[in-house]
């Protein structure tokens, strides 16, 4: 398959955890890959070029500051990151601007049960939040499957799509 016959994957089981003011999106994925291998693709800045929303100034594998590069088309801003946790090949935890992220990583026979915490202020951005990270996890199976399609950000996601999927996580959360 390339990327013009790219299809996202049916939508996946979501929830969401109120936390304190905010809430917290869990994001459940099954991947065929070790934990050491998904590790690499959310640490290590050449894999997350070919599948995140961002670009990273840094390995993310070791806490301290960082910088993400959210990545739409030709627009770019910059977001100061603060890598929190780093436990390999475990859990990951850093802020993207005032958003946190948790990815914990849990072996699942020979793959990995990875399940992503996405903590946002406004509970509104979640079906969009989760749609996108949809496509970009999709793009990041591929990848470590070895048939990596390239980054799916932005506005260009819309073609691949994301508005779909953005309903139906609306639906799924309450949102709609």
């Amino acid at each position: 398959m390339d990327r013009d016959t790219f299809r996202p994957s049916p939508p996946a089981e979501v929830r969401t955890e109120p936390t304190g003011d905010a809430v917290t999106l869990v994001f459940v994925r099954d991947l065929r890959h070790p934990p050491t291998t998904v590790w690499a693709a959310l640490t290590d800045p050449s894999r997350l070029a070919q599948w995140a929303p961002f670009l990273a100034d840094r390995d993310l594998g070791h806490t301290g500051a960082a910088v993400l590069t959210l990545v739409d088309g030709e627009a770019t801003q910059e977001d100061p990151t603060t890598v929190r946790r780093a436990e390999p090949p475990h859990l990951l935890e850093y802020t993207w601007g005032d958003d946190l992220l948790r990815w914990e990583l849990s072996p699942l026979g020979d793959g990995t049960r990875l399940t992503l915490r996405h903590t946002v202020a406004d509970q509104g951005m979640l079906p969009m939040v989760t749609a996108g990270w949809h496509l970009c996890l999709d793009v990041a199976d591929r990848l470590l499957d070895g048939d990596p399609i390239g980054p799916i950000r932005g506005a260009e996601a819309k073609d691949f799509g994301w508005s779909e999927l953005r309903d139906a996580y609306a639906e799924r959360l309450g949102e709609g």
